[in-house]
């Protein structure tokens, strides 16, 4: 686990000097603690041939396997092909085996070397054999390319910046950022598509120019330009129709293969234990691969509605883990500053702050940690696929469909509580009208199109452009096909949401530490077995995860199974009333925030108000907005 930082240029004005490069690379030495190293080559002109273009490699590393060796940039045997790389390929072991077979020698026993010699055989179809998390940059002298990759479920990021004879990349934005002719200009779209999702879509970025490789892509930038393509095309359309004891027998194969891969390691390991099913499966296989009792660890909150403790230290004494429970007072105060400058990108998932305290604890014990990220996405395991399914037996029942989007159903009284029975009914019955995709955005979206409406002045509105946010979760659900409506969302999910927060919240929360974090549900091949399965075998009677419950019931005691899931969260509701009032109103209503011209005093005022009052729950939109001003000061104001 790294960072990683270059560029290449085929113009020599836009060279990247020796000196920049150390900065670039500077600015994510939290990702690895351990060594640094570098390539940089000027442009070669070669008449009659073609120019070389100059190459500038940056590397920062966290050494987990291959101590000694595995220095990065590394190269082949006659350095025409360098490699740096963020994260681990953890089928290399067999592939080391089968590019010696075919007269390959190796100079270390690193992973990493299995990708340049790789790379010699397959060009950028290495990429499909790959089984890991990545970023990865491939420098060809011979083809005068630069080559770059990122994993199929987006666990580490790959930021880059193409413009003119230049390309510039980097494990995080601020490497980007260190050049001062990178533009930082607001994307007015990327505001109005973060207000929706809680965080930039892929490719965007908060910033004009600048994209993120979206998961499973690859990129070439060569004298031809740039070229950008996707080499992971999973067909969502597909479904297993095998027997269930076919399935049952590949699933636990695949869910422990997976695991074992992911222990591999040179340092200590350990793994995060919440307590809930997912994070608990990953534990119970990796103490029954194991000789010693696992490390395990677990956060707890003074909160008891935010504390899973209890949990977790019952599922610990049952597999007979070497358990580590800490308990933490949060502090938004304290902790955000240091949130705005790692994420780069305004992100406005609160788990975002148990996610750092937890890595924080964790580190001071183990180098790499298993999560259970993934499970919620591939076995249907969120409750909000309650509503999914119940708006689709709706949708098959035309005029009971038409009742319950009646607008009588809107002038019923309710609780301004967000989470009232009669508001949720209301705001279910809102939405059924729509087609079923746009019903589910405007359940998940932090500001739905109404409300970013009443939130956008005028003026704002003329700079957004015709995209509609909608866009990039419609796709991902139309994806499927004709499957069922719980199927399409929790796969769009899991090509979203799921690498656009979830694993974005991990990888900058845990490299902040110099923690690597590995998801052993997002091997491919366990996600391509899940995502074929029938609706069914994952999802009974409103409850998701019913096909690991039958395959693996007995390695949990019956109370997991049966618990009520519980969010990884904070008490935002709370902190706004207290702890973060004043930096709330004063950084949101501030002459500085206002003279953006971004949203509607009243309407922010408005949102405020119910707020404090008690008479909505606003927290999670409040948030989003704090995170954007506070953002701008940092990155932008400066």
């Amino acid at each position: 686990m790294c960072g990683i930082t270059g560029a290449a240029w085929t113009d020599p004005q836009l060279a990247v000097s020796a000196e920049a490069l150390r900065r670039m690379t500077d600015c994510i030495s939290h990702r690895g603690p351990d060594d640094a190293g570098y390539l940089h080559r000027e442009l070669e002109n070669r008449n009659p041939y073609p120019a070389v273009p100059g190459v500038a490699l940056g590397h920062r590393r966290l050494s987990i396997i291959d101590l000694a060796g595995g220095k990065q940039p590394l190269a082949n045997e006659d350095e025409t092909v360098w490699t740096i790389f963020n994260g681990e390929i953890f089928n290399f072991a067999a592939l080391r085996g089968r590019l010696e077979g075919a007269g390959h020698t190796f100079r270390t026993h690193s992973d990493t070397e299995t990708i340049v010699h790789l790379y010699e055989d397959e060009g950028p179809d290495c990429f499909r054999h790959f089984n890991g998390m990545f970023a990865i940059a491939i420098w060809d002298l011979r083809e005068r390319r630069l080559v770059l990759g990122r994993d199929r479920l987006g666990q580490k990021p790959l930021y880059y910046y193409h413009h003119a004879g230049r390309i510039v990349f980097g494990s995080e934005l601020k490497t980007l950022l260190a050049l001062p002719d990178v533009p930082r200009e607001i994307d007015p779209t990327a505001i109005d598509e973060y207000l929706t999702y809680q965080y930039v879509p892929h490719p965007n970025t908060i910033l004009k120019g600048i994209k993120k490789l979206a998961p499973g892509e690859l990129a070439v930038f060569s004298d031809a330009g740039l070229h950008v393509e996707r080499y992971w095309k999973p067909d969502f359309t597909h479904e297993d129709r095998r027997p269930a004891a076919l399935q049952d027998a590949e699933l636990r194969e695949l869910f422990d293969d997976a695991v074992r891969l992911r222990m591999q390691a040179d340092v200590p390991l350990g793994a995060f234990l919440s307590g809930g099913v997912d994070s608990s499966l990953v534990v119970s296989s990796m103490q029954r691969q194991s000789d010693r009792p696992v490390k395990t660890f677990s956060i707890g909150f003074p909160q008891k509605e935010y504390d899973e403790t209890s949990f977790a230290r019952q599922v610990a004494e049952h597999l007979g883990t070497e358990h580590h429970e800490f308990q933490v007072t949060p502090s938004a105060l304290e902790i955000l500053p240091k949130l705005i400058w790692h994420y780069d990108e305004p992100m406005a998932d609160s788990s975002a702050i148990p996610t750092w305290y937890v890595s924080q604890q964790t580190r001071a014990e183990v180098t790499v940690a298993l999560s259970g990220d993934g499970g919620d996405e591939l076995f249907a395991g969120y409750r909000r696929y309650r509503a999914v399914g119940l708006g689709a037996m709706i949708d098959r029942l035309g005029p009971l469909k038409r009742v319950l989007g009646a607008k009588l159903w809107q002038q019923l009284p309710s609780s301004g509580r967000q989470k009232s029975r009669m508001r949720q009914a209301k705001r279910f019955a809102e939405a059924i009208a729509m087609a079923p995709e746009r019903r589910y955005l405007d359940w998940v979206s932090i500001f739905n199109e109404t409300r970013r409406g009443q939130l956008y002045t005028d003026a704002f509105v003329a700079q957004l452009s015709d995209s509609d946010p909608f866009d990039f979760l419609k796709s991902a659900w139309r994806r499927c096909g004709k499957r069922d409506a719980i199927t399409c969302a929790s796969l769009a999910d899991l090509t979203t949401y799921l690498p656009c927060d979830l694993n974005c919240k991990v990888d900058i929360a845990s490299m902040a530490h110099g923690l690597e974090c590995r998801q052993p549900f997002l091997d491919y091949r366990l996600v391509e077995f899940a995502a074929a399965l029938p609706i069914g075998r994952k999802y009974q009677r409103g409850r998701g995860k019913q096909i690991l419950r039958k395959v693996f019931g007995d390695r949990l005691p019956a109370q997991i199974w049966d618990r009520p899931k519980m969010g990884f969260g904070v008490p935002l509701d709370y902190w706004f009333r207290h702890e973060l009032k004043e930096l709330l109103i004063d950084s949101l209503l501030s002459e500085k925030a206002l003279s953006r011209g971004l949203f509607r005093e009243e309407t922010v005022r408005q949102l405020l108000d119910e707020h404090m009052a008690g008479q909505f729950d606003h927290s999670a939109r409040l948030w989003a907005l704090l995170v954007l001003e506070l953002w701008q000061r940092e990155w932008i104001d400066a």
